[in-house]
């Protein structure tokens, strides 16, 4: 039988219990996900695409059904390379859909056999982004209930480490 395999990109800076919410909705649907940290030149992340690898390979080092990649290049290449068959995106609000729906339209037109599934996650997460909890992270507030301890620690270790400079 052969695996059903998708591929969730992002940037994940840092993950966030929303991506969770995807990850673990897509694991209901997929039988593996690839998290696939994207290298985006158009963005300046907090943590470089290895240090978002090592925190989310820490939230899912007990689910194989999860693993975590690095990749900068087309998605849809990367995609057939990993003989996955979908893409999942989450939408979080309406304003997501637009940009989510040409991105999935254009891959489908570079490869017609890579299907997009759009995922909602549960409406607790739909205002939750990584650049909020930076946000809160840089303003000392708490983030405890944005993201997973471990990722807590890092990111409160990474804003201090900023500060002092």
């Amino acid at each position: 039988m052969t695996k059903r395999i998708a591929v969730y990109p992002g940037t994940f800076d840092p993950i966030t219990f929303g991506h969770l919410d995807v990850i673990h909705r897509g694991t209901k649907l997929f039988d593996k996900i690839i998290v696939l940290v994207a290298r985006n030149s158009s963005k300046a992340p907090l943590f470089s695409g290895e240090e978002r690898v090592t925190m989310i390979r820490e939230v899912f080092r007990k689910n194989i059904r999860v693993t975590v990649d690095i990749f900068d290049g087309l998605l849809v290449e990367y995609v057939v390379r990993k003989k996955a068959t979908a893409i999942i995106r989450g939408l979080r609000a309406v304003s997501d859909f637009e940009f989510e729906f040409q991105m999935a339209l254009t891959n489908r037109k570079m490869n017609s056999t890579i299907d997009t599934v759009f995922l909602v996650p549960d409406e607790r997460f739909t205002y939750l982004n990584s650049s909020i909890v930076r946000e809160i992270a840089r303003l000392g507030g708490d983030v405890s209930d944005f993201v997973p301890a471990s990722v807590r620690r890092r990111l409160i270790a990474k804003v201090k480490s900023l500060s002092r400079r």
